[in-house]
């Protein structure tokens, strides 16, 4: 399952979505994100996963590498759902039995939070697979560039977030070697209760550590020794400049997210609430 982790990994393919500059990707994710927590209809969900759907089409990240991704999520997912669904404190019940009673209204939020947390572990995913990490440095240095009056360390800032990034695929394939590494040492991972499962990782965490600060400190040493500083006085071999397609990107963008709230408008306006609602 650490295998089918995607977020901070690199598709390399060519592709419009992938030759956009980050900063518009950025903001697209961003909202992109935010028109998902305002709709709650299945009209809405409706639109986002279209929308979702053309872009990963045009980016050419083949879906099944996007949605091996999920399966990291699955267990977070199904707890999610029956947290709602077997507490949430609805009108019409369907079921009851003691203190537990299932609901139309919890069903409903229940699949409102699955769909929301799948198409934003999507939509989040397409910005890095599309975006090299040293673009996304780049990008999140200059749309965070304001801060910089406020005294904030912008470019600090976008390294650790774009380092942090890049980790995660490093530390699941070191965490694979590990479990691999302690297997053949007869390790058992999969008998036991849930109490012995979390003692059986033990061994699996306490190197993980070590080669992760190991793997910090060697990075450290690596831009010391290359005299690596920040700040304003940092050039860019290939600086960020916007094309034709970027603000025909930027237009794309904004036009989903009026639709979006414009119908978020219209049925607030109509007084009609519900996730089955069109």
């Amino acid at each position: 399952m650490l295998r089918d982790i995607t977020l901070g990994q690199y598709y390399i393919t060519e592709s419009k979505i992938h030759s956009l500059d980050p900063r518009v990707k950025l903001a697209g994710t961003m909202l992109y994100v935010i028109s998902l927590f305002l709709t709650d209809g299945l009209l809405g969900y409706l639109v986002g996963a279209i929308f979702l759907g053309i872009i990963i089409k045009i980016s050419k990240v083949p879906f099944k590498y996007m949605v091996r991704g999920l399966k990291a999520i699955i267990f977070i997912l199904i707890i999610t759902a029956a947290c709602n669904v077997l507490f949430y404190q609805g009108t019409t019940t369907i079921f009851r039995a003691g203190f537990v009673k299932v609901t139309v209204e919890g069903l409903e939020v229940a699949a409102a939070m699955s769909i929301r947390l799948v198409m934003l572990i999507l939509g989040t995913s397409i910005m890095t697979l599309t975006t090299s990490p040293n673009d996304l440095t780049d990008g999140l240095e200059k749309s965070l560039g304001f801060l910089e009056k406020m005294k904030v360390p912008v470019h600090e800032i976008a390294l650790m977030m774009s380092i942090a990034l890049r980790f995660i695929p490093i530390l699941v394939e070191e965490t694979n070697k590990i479990m691999k590494a302690q297997t053949s040492r007869g390790a058992d991972f999969t008998s036991g209760n849930l109490i012995q499962r979390v003692k059986n990782y033990i061994p699996i965490i306490v190197p993980l550590f070590i080669s992760a600060f190991h793997r910090a400190s060697d990075l450290a040493m690596a831009m010391e020794s290359r005299c690596y500083r920040t700040g304003r006085q940092r050039t860019k071999l290939y600086p960020l400049k916007y094309e034709k397609t970027d603000y025909k990107g930027y237009i794309v963008i904004i036009i989903y997210f009026i639709i979006m709230v414009g119908m978020k408008i219209t049925i607030e306006g109509l007084g009609v609430g519900g996730f089955f609602t069109m």
